[in-house]
């Protein structure tokens, strides 16, 4: 009898572990050591080797499903695969790819609406930019910004 409540114990607790602690992991990235860049403030703006990015998100109006932004994206040197992945930051939402559309030869654009939380207003998001599967790792700044409803 106790080693069926021990199995049955270790078996549920090895399930929690497996959901909770890939979600923590998720959330708690090397990210967070990075200094944030609130971007509905201003834009966001660095210099790597291959010269100036800079990016910036603004309120496009409210749609039918919320608030819409307008991202742009301006680089000095373009991505193969060039998209955005919209993560939680004060909360897991899961992940949210906006797909990057060429305006020029090195601008890019997406409009987006974010999810909000349905328990409250005070959704945090993190635009993390990819070059397809693989985050950038040139980007100096955790890209944020508070989502609207």
């Amino acid at each position: 009898m106790v080693r069926s409540i021990v199995a049955v114990s270790l078996v549920i607790g090895a399930i929690a572990l497996a959901m909770y602690g890939s979600r923590s992991m998720e959330t708690g990235t090397e990210a967070d050591d990075q200094p944030q860049c609130n971007l509905l403030d201003a834009p966001c703006e660095w210099t790597t080797g291959d010269g100036e990015w800079r990016v910036e998100l603004i309120e496009a109006g409210t749609g039918t499903q919320g608030m819409e932004y307008r991202l742009a994206v301006s680089v000095p040197k373009a991505p193969d695969r060039f998209l955005a992945v919209l993560r939680g930051q004060s909360m897991y939402m899961g992940e949210y790819p906006v797909p990057l559309a060429r305006e020029e030869s090195l601008s890019y654009h997406a409009r987006f609406t974010a999810p909000v939380c349905t328990t409250g207003a005070d959704m945090i998001w993190r635009i993390d930019l990819q070059d397809g599967q693989e985050k950038l790792k040139n980007v100096p700044w955790m890209l944020v910004f508070r989502a609207q409803k």
